[in-house]
């Protein structure tokens, strides 16, 4: 029997959940908020970021100190709240694979840079049960683009990096899976992938399924 995949890891934002949008109006009112306008360049570069990174960057790409930049997250991450309220679609095809990955009985984790109090609030819309393990961004002393999320995840499932196979959508995601030494597949959403960046890249999760998993090991 093929045991690869040991386990599945999927990232949320962009990859699980069609929620990137929703950090762009979030992100777009607070640059306002400030004073400024938030520029396609900036935004981008903060695709897969953590929540204090993104408004550091923000901060940065308008000339404004970064001493209020507690403030300014706690603004970000109560807008948030509001606006995954109502939920957030998943992406395509990825649920689907998810359901069937769990009818297969492979271990599944969500690694998101996402904080948990908003992954909870997105969860609630979901089914928490899909996955055997959720780390989020506060939950880690290093976050993507560092190994530490997925090689945490793989650890507390307790199967070898080397043998899951990882999701992501974002340069940040990618390099944090390919450190870790994780099969790694990218599906590109707000932001194409550098062309210098070897990776198994995907234009949607729609109709892939556990065989073409299997299919990698």
């Amino acid at each position: 029997m093929n045991d690869f995949p040991q386990a599945v890891l999927f990232d949320m934002d962009g990859t699980l959940l069609d929620s990137e949008p929703l950090w762009d109006v979030a992100l777009e009112e607070l640059a306002i908020e400030l004073g400024g306008t938030l520029e396609p360049e900036t935004r981008a570069s903060m695709i897969g970021t953590n929540e204090a990174a993104t408004v550091v960057i923000l901060l940065e790409s308008l000339g404004l100190p970064l001493e209020a930049a507690d403030e300014h997250q706690a603004w970000l991450r109560t807008r948030m709240r509001e606006l995954f309220a109502a939920g957030v679609p998943c992406k395509p095809g990825a649920r689907e694979l998810l359901l069937e990955v769990n009818a297969a009985g492979v271990p599944t984790a969500l690694v998101t840079s996402t904080p948990r109090e908003l992954t909870d609030l997105l969860l609630s819309h979901l089914d928490p049960g899909n996955f055997d393990l959720v780390v989020c961004g506060d939950e880690v002393e290093h976050k993507k683009p560092d190994p530490e999320p997925y090689r945490t995840a793989a650890e507390k499932l307790g199967v070898d990096i080397t043998r899951t196979v990882v999701l992501e959508d974002s340069l940040t995601g990618v390099t944090s899976a390919l450190v870790a030494g994780a099969v790694t597949i990218a599906i590109p959403s707000e932001v194409p992938l550098p062309p210098s960046v070897e990776v198994r890249t995907l234009k949607t999760l729609d109709g892939i399924d556990l065989d073409y998993l299997r299919g990698l090991g």
